[in-house]
């Protein structure tokens, strides 16, 4: 069974921060946010073996690049519907020990559709369309 002091060097490997804390929220106090936070997760998972079955993202990191989002801007993402549980090295300790990700998420309502990603996808499309038309149209002329 890992300890938390052992937790606690997997993160200092992770993050390059040296001061952490059995306390400290991954997100906030370490600075694992975006993409960092969510390739710590499916590490830790896989060198603990945790059971992330019932691993809500959303509760604990936000995304990449959420705040250069326009579809963000018409749609909230998931992480901004709902307030975030920290994570903190005791925490994965208790998770790891048991095989488990075990919190208990409040009740919450969130869409499976991701239409702030919808939009994105649709104004780089059209954003696309037109360089390409605007290429043909010099080539042709």
């Amino acid at each position: 069974m890992p300890t938390t002091k052992e937790i606690i060097e997997f993160l200092q490997d992770l993050s390059g921060i040296d001061k952490i804390e059995p306390t400290s929220d991954i997100f906030s106090d370490i600075g694992m946010t975006g993409d960092d936070f969510h390739e710590m997760i499916e590490k830790f998972a896989l060198k603990y073996s945790v059971d992330m079955a019932n691993y809500l993202w959303y509760f604990h990191a936000d995304e990449e690049s959420g705040w250069n989002s326009i579809g963000g801007l018409f749609f909230t993402p998931p992480y901004k519907r709902v307030d975030r549980i920290p994570i903190t090295p005791t925490m994965l300790t208790e998770f790891a020990d048991t095989g488990k990700w075990n919190i208990c998420y409040p009740d919450h309502k969130i869409s499976t559709r991701r239409y702030d990603l919808l939009v994105n996808q649709v104004v780089i499309g059209l954003f696309l369309i037109i360089v390409l038309i605007i290429s043909i149209s010099k080539c042709a002329g």
